[in-house]
């Protein structure tokens, strides 16, 4: 008498289509090769801007972290964090009132974003610079009567660094407004309504059920226009506003070496631009729970642990 048990073990032994296939990973030469080219001409290009005479790394040296420098550094610096601040608020109010259904808010909204996304930063910064040239003094009233309450003149309120942020500001908050109207209308119109049925109002349903789920829209965007900011900070230097740029051009302005004052001013944004990379990536991750990409590696990590994958597959390989 045969046994089952021991008829099916000995047939799904001999069928060749049961046995254990072994998984070969494909072998992308091509990418390993273009790798080391792209390498090969990045360490091309540093040794010869190393040796390049033309770019007189002492004066690189000497200005990198000259008084003069920092001083400029801290006024980008707080015209970025202040212009944001400034953009983030009013670009919120705009966005929500670009989805009001008051014609009236709607129309300011459209028209404010219409100007200030519509003209180029630049002629933005020197309008606010030279705005002493339209109105000598401020004044504040009734209108049609000779009632003032304020009066001042423009170049003692307008500063170059007001005017800078102004310029900047007012133009991040047309920019700042599209992203957090995008962000809103990202959020399913149910989670609105159910917090009206709840009996929450408009406002504080905004700012505690719809606001906190468009930010997972809003962040990049946001990040991404953070790090624009503190570049397009560099813009400002035509009105003076000693700024990195402007005190950069001050000095080569004296010492006529063009190329290490930019190369110092680079060196500067590059790392000022990394270290915002910083926590945008965090926001990132931390807003992102729960979403599909919530896991994301940054390209850094990722080329890291590839070329560990590859050699530690490769010693498994060895050891075998």
């Amino acid at each position: 008498m045969i046994d089952i048990k021991d008829s099916v073990t000995a047939q799904s032994s001999s069928d060749p289509t049961t046995t254990e296939l072994e998984v070969v990973p494909v072998r992308n030469y091509g990418r390993w090769v273009a790798a080391a080219v792209s390498l090969l001409g990045l360490v091309g290009l540093i040794g010869s801007l190393a040796k390049n005479e033309n770019l007189r790394w002492d004066i690189v040296g000497d200005y990198l972290f000259a008084g003069l420098i920092f001083d400029g550094l801290a006024t980008t610096l707080w015209l970025t964090a202040a212009a944001m601040v400034l953009g983030l608020g009013l670009g919120t109010l705009i966005a929500v009132m670009r989805l009001s259904s008051s014609p009236v808010l709607y129309g300011i909204a459209n028209a404010f974003v219409w100007v200030f996304r519509g003209t180029p930063l630049l002629v933005q910064i020197i309008f606010w610079g030279y705005a002493a040239a339209l109105y000598k003094y401020i004044k504040i009233g009734v209108p049609f009567t000779d009632i003032t309450f304020f009066q001042a003149e423009t170049n003692s309120l307008l500063t170059p660094a007001v005017a800078a942020l102004l310029a900047l500001g007012l133009n991040e908050a047309a920019y700042a407004s599209e992203i957090v109207r995008a962000g809103i209308q990202s959020v399913d119109t149910g989670q609105a309504e159910a917090a009206h049925s709840l009996g929450m109002r408009p406002v504080l349903t905004m700012r505690r059920i719809v606001l906190p789920q468009a930010m997972r829209v809003i962040i990049p965007p946001m990040g991404n226009e953070t790090i624009n900011m503190l570049k397009m900070t560099a813009l400002v230097s035509v009105i003076a506003a000693h700024d990195l740029m402007s005190n950069i051009q001050d000095v080569y302005a004296q010492n006529y070496q063009v190329i290490p004052m930019l190369v110092v001013a680079s060196i500067w944004y590059l790392a000022l631009v990394t270290l915002l990379s910083i926590p945008q990536a965090w926001l990132e991750r931390r807003y992102g729970r729960g979403s599909a990409r919530a896991g994301h590696t940054p390209p850094l990590q990722r080329m890291l642990g590839g070329a560990a994958g590859l050699f530690g597959k490769k010693n498994k390989e060895d050891g075998r």
